[in-house]
């Protein structure tokens, strides 16, 4: 028992790391085309879900798209009522990816495994790198899943088991709560739904529990991105607690359908495995179906009373510095001290940069006043931070703590560089657009638009190199300043053509358009900056550029 117990763990803990490892790939490789896609697709919300789907299907996880289509929302990116059916839309691409993961082709998994090394180890471009990642996780998925199968084998036959498996067949209500909790705890309900249906391929549970834990698992996969979201602003949590309604909810009405056998299990499949993997598939294929009508009524019932209360007469809680001066006589603890005020820095310069563009499009007094007062705050945190650091610099402290005062020195300059260039150029040039009742051509703004979201997840990536000192993440970031500049270079191009054909928008916009993209590439170099020390201290750094890796990075 001992034996089979470590031999479903490991097999287990393999699916989820596999799972992983393609999420990982997709994101490091199509992360910015992937955030632009999805804001892109936020016209209404039939394409909205269209567009969940396929995201999710790409990154297999509906988890992973909830978060960025919140992250949207609670910035005003995007409609509540339409991320909330990009959710829906996502929820059914995982169950789609849980149908393609069921394939069992003898020689797919040393084709995945040879091309994904062979990708991975020689490509010279990082997205073809990544490409190998996504290829080695497919196939680690399938290792997997023939593990679970090769570790429930011996016992299918068991005594023991067929009174658990008589139980749960008989008390779907049961059968659902495991499902449920299996899900949660794994976080990912494609691995929990993959590890239900190869039970029941092996005989190892009827087909009534196996899809009772298939419905459980849908309830237990809508709770992974509501507690991930209870800090979110109300905008997230409608569409997470949306979701959670709506495909949770329904969970149970489905639960109750099968228990009373409403329907007839046929028609799902001829066995257990394909009952239980086809209800996943037709579960959530009908409730982004009867969902998209209840979108908008619900949505508004939600921001009733979800609503963030707004109150002139408000108290207003000062943030207190981290700079402690009791710190500075242990240099450790005040390194520490310095960068969390760093991150503050950088948190503050993000807050700025998330707006600004919308304001090229509608002015808000309110909006520019704010991104004015971030600027004066990221000045006085900045002025701050580089005296507690000249202070600490005066004290005996040792050559690793000085040189890492001055990064944390390096690191404030340059963020507060980017605030001064939202605050001035970006801003100033919002104000002569509204001024002059100037507009963009069609294609131009949303080549601006585009470059500013690449540019604005750039600057959240190097907040979290800062705070983990990540060699992948640096890595990551130090990739995407060399692709910005590309970037950069192909849409002046692309300015520069539009003007050649006479386009009227854009002869008026032409100056403003090009100081933008300059102005946001100058922004993503100084954010990019925080990752070239930790990169020069592992040795990946050239004089240019990172240095050509063909190993293995994680």
């Amino acid at each position: 028992m001992l034996t089979f117990i470590l031999n479903l763990a490991g097999s287990a803990a393999l699916l989820l790391w596999s799972v992983r490892i393609i999420r990982t790939g997709v994101q490091r490789a199509f992360k910015s085309e992937l955030r632009t896609w999805l804001r892109r697709s936020s016209g209404n919300p039939p394409l909205a879900a269209g567009t969940g789907v396929i995201t999710a299907i790409l990154l297999q996880s509906s988890t992973a798209v909830a978060l960025l289509v919140t992250n949207f929302a609670a910035k005003g990116t995007i409609a509540v009522g339409v991320g909330l059916a990009m959710f829906l839309g996502a929820d059914l691409g995982s169950a789609i990816v849980t149908q393609i993961l069921l394939v069992r082709a003898a020689w797919l998994i040393p084709l995945l495994l040879l091309l994904g090394v062979a990708m991975f180890l020689k490509g010279q471009q990082p997205k073809v790198r990544q490409t190998g990642r996504i290829l080695i996780g497919l196939a680690l998925v399938l290792v997997s899943l023939d593990m679970i199968r090769m570790a429930t084998d011996p016992i299918r036959d068991s005594a023991a088991i067929a009174p658990f498996a008589g139980y749960l067949a008989r008390d779907v209500f049961s059968a659902f709560i495991v499902g449920a909790l299996l899900a949660w705890a794994m976080h990912s309900s494609v691995a929990a739904v993959l590890m239900f249906v190869t039970f029941a391929a092996q005989g190892l549970l009827p087909a009534t529990a196996a899809m009772a834990m298939v419905l459980g698992a849908n309830l237990g996969g809508s709770f992974i991105p509501f507690t991930l979201t209870l800090g979110a602003p109300a905008n997230a949590r409608i569409i997470v607690i949306g979701n959670l309604l709506l495909r949770g909810g329904g969970a149970v009405i489905a639960l109750l359908m099968l228990n009373f056998e409403v329907f007839p299990l046929d028609v799902l499949g001829a066995s257990a495995e394909r009952q239980s993997i086809n209800l996943h598939l037709a579960y959530n294929l009908a409730v982004v179906l009867l969902s998209l009508p209840l979108i908008p009524p619900l949505t508004r019932f939600l921001d009733r009373i979800l609503a963030d209360p707004i109150s002139p007469d408000a108290v207003r809680i000062e943030r207190i510095s981290a700079l402690d001066e009791t710190a500075l006589d242990d240099p450790d603890r005040a390194l520490i001290c310095a960068s969390r005020e760093v991150l503050h820095i950088g948190e503050k310069v993000e807050a700025m940069l998330s707006p600004v563009l919308g304001l090229y499009e509608t002015w808000d007094d309110a909006t520019a006043k704010a991104i004015r007062e971030n600027e004066s705050e990221v000045n006085a945190m900045y002025f701050d931070t580089k005296l507690y650091l000249a202070k600490l610099h005066q004290k005996q402290i040792p050559e690793k703590t000085a040189h890492r005062s001055m990064e944390l020195s390096s690191v404030a300059i340059n963020l507060e560089a980017a605030g001064d260039v939202i605050s001035k150029n970006l801003l100033g040039m919002a104000h002569k657009v509204h001024d002059k009742g100037l507009k963009f051509s069609p294609q131009g703004w949303r080549e601006l638009c585009d470059f500013h979201d690449r540019v604005l997840s750039n600057v959240q990536l190097s907040l979290n190199v800062l705070m983990t000192n990540g060699v992948d993440a640096a890595r990551q970031l130090v990739e995407e300043k060399e692709t910005v500049r590309d970037v950069e270079a192909e849409l002046q191009r692309r300015h520069l053509e539009r003007l050649r054909k006479g386009t009227t928008e854009s002869i008026e916009t032409s100056n403003i358009h090009q100081e933008t993209l300059r102005a946001l590439k100058q922004i993503n170099t100084a954010v990019s900056m925080v990752a070239y020390s930790i990169l020069r201290d592992t040795g990946e750094l050239l004089p240019s550029r990172l240095a050509e890796h063909n190993e293995e990075h994680g």
